[in-house]
């Protein structure tokens, strides 16, 4: 009987595979070929569920539903086209994490966007006609729209197998995928071939939310689950490769499926929830794949010792314009207190500034400094956090030494990740970092007995004399005024300069006899060490912590933060946590879609300036003392 029911766990998990396969598909095909990691792939699913379900009850009837699968492809890769033309055309040749922005604040905008066209709630959508019945399989009733799915993924395959390999067009895209620049030489129209390539992808998004309307209703937040799932898969199978695509999709499909169906077991007087497992299965496949095969299931190793893409200009020491204006930044927070005595609310927006801006200097010591692009740094700001709350709570340490005990804490756990993940380099880095993460975020969430699970932990007090929020930001000021001047001052001593050295050219650093995995680990160890005395402080800060603290949102608001400031100076993540933190308090306060707005603005600064705030106030500086021409 139980083997009867784990293979029809089976059975489901080739469906799901299917599914999961379709969109991870056309994001295979948009990486192969463009190079962006299309964060915007997930919205454009959600968008095919929503169209579907628009189209099939405008209809109605029987054939309603079969018209509106193929029409809500179409118009998901019109809008993929439009916003290749528009938008990703003219970042192309910009650094990997620009893209990453710019795609980021495009689902800003098309989230705002779902929920000012459908509304919050849950739509649910019709049932496929002729298929809305159960057929008989193993002993049990097994959805006949199922078994449809079964067969759809393969079908796909075969499709686009035949079209790559089989028409002029797909030469073309499979050239461009080795060597884009030669396709350009050649005198094909890059452009056209990036903007259809994008429009397939996005067909295919949109079909496979299409498709999962008679499974599951269509809500918000279908995105940021499908779009983990699928750069899973991708980089599972191997970068650009389609039938890598699929077997991924099948091997995390099928062990999803076996946790669901195992259901718990004992081992050592511990009873294991499988069925728990399905948060994090995928992500678990992903870290033991990349740990014994770095370039995924069917990826092709990259050439050897190619290093990661350098910053545009290296770091450099701040000027003396730029100086003069830090120290004004600094005696004016030290003046906010006693400024904004009778503005609390102002007071708790610094703090949360400040915590922010030491979490972004963090990132952007392995991002700007070391290349090293991690989609999982959240987890470190909140082992720092959880590590605090817990030695406070539990142990009873007083909260100065429970803020620093939390930072040892997360360079703990950055050591034992990072072992792992500087084995890795450019987009397999990033997904074993998010990998790790996820895997860090399922154990908060659901440990109940420790960290509370869902609810988190309550009553993370400070200490009584920092009891007064004017005091604790203070506190707050010199602890990440300190972590700042640490990182910075590490940034350009002869190890900050060996970690640019492994950055710029790995075989050069290692012929010169740098040990280069463990340059990129202690950097990265430094780095988790001051993401969690950030995590540390913002626990005591809100008097709790929650699982949140740990998701791939925070992950990416880290990258946000950095970028916007402006990855080539050190004080651009200072200023990007201060502009995104206060520019998400102002659009939140303002208007019910301050998402779509604080994208918008995104957007507008990728556009016009690309080097960050950081770069726009050096410019304004340089041409204040004559050193650039005004134009």
């Amino acid at each position: 009987m139980a083997a009867t029911a784990l293979l029809f766990q089976l059975l489901n998990g080739l469906a799901a595979a299917s599914s999961l396969f379709l969109v991870s598909a056309g994001l295979s095909l948009i990486f192969g070929v463009t190079r962006i990691v299309n964060f915007a792939h997930g919205a454009f699913y959600m968008l095919g569920v929503y169209v579907a379900y628009t189209i099939a009850t405008a209809i109605g009837g029987g054939p309603g539903f079969w018209i509106a699968l193929p029409l809500a492809g179409l118009a998901v890769a019109l809008l993929g086209a439009l916003a290749e033309i528009l938008l990703l055309r003219r970042v192309y040749r910009a650094p990997d994490l620009l893209q990453l922005l710019a795609t980021f604040a495009l689902v800003l905008v098309l989230d705002d966007g779902v929920l000012w066209a459908w509304g919050p709630d849950d739509l649910l959508g019709p049932r496929a006609p002729g298929l809305s019945q159960a057929v008989p399989v193993l002993g049990r009733h097994f959805p006949s729209y199922d078994l449809f799915l079964v067969l759809a993924g393969p079908l796909v395959l075969g499709l686009l197998w035949f079209a790559l390999k089989r028409t002029r067009w797909g030469i073309l895209v499979r050239a461009a995928t080795q060597d884009r620049d030669m396709v350009a030489a050649l005198g094909v129209d890059e452009a056209r071939l990036f903007t259809g390539v994008f429009a397939l992808g996005s067909f295919l998004a949109g079909l496979g939310g299409a498709l999962q309307l008679p499974r599951e209703p269509a809500h918000l937040g279908l995105d940021l689950s499908t779009i983990g799932d699928a750069f899973v898969v991708v980089v599972v199978g191997g970068l650009g490769s389609l039938p890598g695509a699929y077997v991924a999709a099948l091997l995390v499909a099928e062990v999803k499926a076996i946790c669901t169906g195992l259901g718990t077991v004992a081992a050592f007087d511990v009873t294991i929830a499988f069925s728990k497992l399905t948060l994090v299965a995928e992500f678990i496949v992903m870290a033991v794949v990349l740990s014994i095969r770095p370039w995924g299931l069917m990826g092709r190793a990259p050439p050897p010792g190619r290093g990661s893409a350098a910053p545009a200009w290296p770091l450099e020491p701040a000027s003396r314009g730029q100086a003069w204006l830090g120290a004004a930044v600094l005696v004016a927070l030290v003046a906010l207190p006693a400024v904004a005595r009778d503005a609390p609310y102002v007071t708790i927006l610094a703090i949360d500034m400040l915590t922010a801006a030491l979490y972004a200097a963090s990132l952007h010591f392995i991002a700007g400094t070391g290349a090293m692009h991690s989609f999982g740094h959240a987890a470190y700001f909140g082992f720092g956090a959880y590590g605090a709350a817990l030695l406070a709570l539990r142990a009873g340490l007083p909260m100065e030494a429970a803020v620093p005990a939390g930072a040892l804490v997360a360079l703990l756990g950055a050591a034992f990740i990072g072992w792992f993940c500087v084995r890795l380099s450019g987009i397999y880095f990033a997904m074993i970092s998010l990998a790790f993460a996820q895997i860090a975020w399922s154990i908060a969430y659901e440990w109940d007995a420790v960290t509370g699970g869902s609810n988190g932990l309550t009553g993370v007090w400070p200490a009584p004399w920092l009891a007064d929020k004017r005091v604790y930001f203070e506190a707050t000021l010199a602890a990440a005024a300190i972590g700042v001047v640490g990182l910075r001052r590490l940034v350009f001593s002869p190890f900050g300069y060996a970690v640019r050295a492994v950055r710029d050219s790995p075989l050069r650093a290692a012929a010169l006899g740098f040990d280069v995995r463990r340059v990129q680990w202690i950097a990265f160890c430094c780095a988790g060490c001051m993401a969690g005395l950030a995590g540390s402080l913002f626990a005591f800060s809100k008097g709790s912590i929650s699982p949140d603290v740990m998701s791939v949102g925070k992950s990416v608001d880290g990258l946000v933060m950095v970028l916007l400031g402006g990855v080539q100076s050190l004080v651009g993540p200072l200023l990007g946590a201060a502009a995104f933190t206060g520019l998400q308090d102002m659009a939140a306060r303002a208007t019910d879609y301050w998402r779509a707005l604080v994208g918008a603005t995104l957007l507008a600064l990728i556009l016009v300036v690309p080097e960050g705030l950081a770069g726009v106030i050096d410019r304004v500086l340089r041409r204040a003392r004559g050193m650039e021409p005004g134009r």
